[in-house]
């Protein structure tokens, strides 16, 4: 009767505690650091803990993974923390580990004391009961071309803004280049700038540079180059330009890296093949004249396809999407999913029912979902059916949500390129504004039947 107490009742008996199920034994957790990191193995027979610590040095990573082998570990699980994880996940890949590389964020909410035996424990607990994702990450020759990509872009941005400290001295000094032309990293403009920088101060001769395209005469053009030379703005002008030009310089040498590279990575089969012309004759041109059709060719050698035929997609987007993706898109189940992995897809939080207001948590953009962004935002006057939809949603909804749509809109028709081989085609402007104007009278009539009214065509006109 020990189960039953005075009053006839069952005593409701306590439940062991039981842990998180062991789903996979052999795993490892490693908590990175710039001194030394901390390597947690399955615990020993009796239960206790089998932590270690090692250097950052090549020696000492090699020291862990002969560890690791040891202690016969199939997967490791690490944190993404900086750029200290790189070299010790190339080994570890190297030497034939599972390696998984988590978001910090997943494992920052960890109660206690912090220290880093307890997060490498930690991380190597949760990877043993399977509640851990590894971050996507293409294959090593896809990994070379991306550092490659990353590192021009970056350089890329540094010459924009030397460009944006040229045109600052030129306005300090009150002589409008960018008034003059269209574009002062143009032809005309950068002939006017380096002629200002070697000495030419009269503006009428500085006007003489003009293009015969140029829509202001020569008149007009050395009015707005009127200004005042002061040495301390020529000075800065000229550091500037000298920037300008050794970043263009070294923007040219990842360039030709990258030509070799492309040409390493693209399949047997593909080098001989004929590619075809851009359709679009502003985006032929636009190519050419920035001198982007061997990165163009040499980037549908390496996937079978061309990219840069959506609408929205240059050669440069073209350039990143591979370089952060690989031709191989297999890993996502769905556009659904890599639209996710993009975080291009809207975030509904419903509760009861009703929508509520979430907080803002990780990371609301991807160094690929920004370029999505981007490319969405030059269809805002483009003659096509995605430009049409743009403005449609723009002027619905604002700018920031058309911006949001046509990036989601991009990433869907880039993985149904890649991943199905589905191209795409351009209904036209027009095409699209009727199908529209088609839903929206249908919407109209059914409407008016709703409340008993009938819609007359106008005469003439087809229903």
């Amino acid at each position: 009767m020990s189960g039953i107490t005075s009053k006839g009742k069952k005593r409701a008996r306590r439940k062991p505690k039981q842990g998180l199920r062991v789903i996979r034994s052999q795993v490892a957790g490693i908590d990175l650091g710039s001194r030394e990191h901390y390597v947690s193995c399955p615990p020993t027979p009796e239960g206790e803990a089998n932590v270690r610590h090692f250097g950052t040095t090549t020696p000492e990573l090699l020291k862990l993974a002969d560890w690791l082998k040891e202690e016969q570990v199939e997967s490791v699980a690490m944190e993404s923390t900086g750029v200290y994880w790189i070299p010790i996940y190339e080994i570890l890949e190297s030497r034939g580990f599972e390696v998984l590389l988590v978001n910090a964020r997943a494992l920052s909410c960890v109660p206690g004391r912090k220290t880093d035996m307890l997060d490498s424990q930690w991380i190597q607990m949760l990877h043993s009961c399977g509640l851990l994702k590894g971050s996507f990450r293409p294959g090593d020759d896809i990994c070379a071309l991306r550092s490659l990509v990353r590192e021009k872009t970056t350089l890329d941005s540094r010459r924009a803004d030397w460009l944006r400290r040229i045109q600052k001295s030129l306005d300090q000094m009150n002589v409008c280049v960018h008034h003059a032309v269209s574009d002062i990293s143009g032809v005309t403009g950068m002939k006017i700038i380096r002629a200002i920088v070697d000495g030419e101060r009269a503006p009428k001769t500085l006007a003489k540079f003009r293009d015969k395209r140029c829509r202001k005469s020569v008149a007009q053009i050395a009015e707005e180059l009127t200004g005042n030379w002061r040495p301390e703005h020529l000075f800065s002008l000229k550091q500037a330009l000298r920037m300008y030009d050794h970043a263009c310089v070294g923007i040219a040498e990842y360039e030709d890296e990258i030509q070799r590279v492309l040409a390493k990575l693209q399949p047997p089969e593909n080098k001989s093949i004929d590619v075809p012309e851009v359709k679009s004759k502003t985006k032929r041109h636009n190519f050419r004249a920035r001198g982007q059709e061997p990165i163009r060719e040499a980037l549908f050698r390496l996937s079978g396809c061309d990219l840069t035929a959506i609408d929205g997609i240059g050669v440069s987007t073209a350039e990143a999407i591979l370089s952060e993706l690989g031709t191989d898109l297999s890993c996502f189940p769905s556009e659904k999913h890599f639209v996710s992995f993009l975080k291009l897809a809207p975030k509904l939080s419903i509760s009861g029912g009703k929508p509520v207001p979430s907080k803002r948590g990780g990371s609301t953009t991807t160094r690929l979902g920004a370029t999505f962004r981007m490319a969405g935002l030059t269809l805002r006057n483009s003659k096509t059916a995605l430009g049409s939809e743009y403005r449609r949603i723009s002027r619905r909804k604002g700018a920031s949500v058309a911006v949001f749509a046509m990036a989601r809109k991009l990433a869907i028709l880039v993985y149904r390129l890649l991943r199905h081989g589905q191209a795409y085609l351009d209904e036209g402007m027009q095409a699209y504004e009727e199908r529209f104007k088609a839903a929206r009278l249908r919407t109209c009539k059914q409407i008016a039947k709703e409340f008993g009214y009938t819609l007359l065509e106008p005469e003439g006109q087809l229903a």
